[in-house]
């Protein structure tokens, strides 16, 4: 292979790996964003799922115990009925359940990435390694159509979580100090 060539698959090799490693980045964040998105839905299904609970709890109590407590038994399942009606629109459950598996798939995505461009990619031809990167980034794509858009709390929450080192590994650590010696 002539100096050229080599230079120029040189050139590409790298601009795959900037580009595998862009995936990883994006789907980091996706995933960190989703977690966010997961708790965030999960308070919700508790904050509105326990009052309706404990409240039709009472109001049927106080409707079985004191026969003068007809009306405030009414009011507290008609308030009772409001929670789990706005539980139900709200659909705070499914919703939960959709960002921790866009979160999971996102994660996915991210390791594949950071495999890729951290040991497969120097094995790889160019070519195959184009391929790969096209492979991914379709599924991050098909991802991105399906999950729910994040909120504002969640990406800042995400972005303090990776700032914080909340996506790092222990072993990444250690291989950091090891070089630096």
């Amino acid at each position: 292979m002539e100096a050229a060539d080599q230079a120029d698959e040189a050139q590409r090799r790298k601009a795959i790996e900037t580009e595998f490693r862009r995936l990883e980045e994006s789907a980091m964040y996706s995933a960190q964003m989703q977690f966010e998105q997961t708790k965030q839905w999960r308070s919700v299904n508790l904050a509105l799922g326990l009052p309706a609970t404990t409240l039709a709890a009472v109001a049927g109590t106080t409707a079985l115990v004191e026969s003068t407590g007809r009306i405030a038994a009414g009011i507290l399942a008609l308030v009772s009925a409001g929670f789990g009606a706005i539980l139900t629109t709200v659909n705070a459950s499914h919703r939960m359940n959709q960002a921790a598996a866009a979160a999971n798939a996102y994660l996915e995505i991210q390791t594949a990435a950071r495999q890729a461009w951290e040991i497969d990619l120097l094995t790889w031809p160019p070519d195959e390694a184009r391929a790969a990167l096209a492979e991914l980034t379709a599924r991050r794509d098909e991802q991105n159509k399906t999950a729910e858009p994040p909120n504002r709390r969640s990406y800042r929450k995400a972005k303090a979580n990776i700032q914080s080192g909340g996506q790092s590994y222990a072993v990444d650590e250690a291989h950091s100090h090891q070089n630096s010696r």
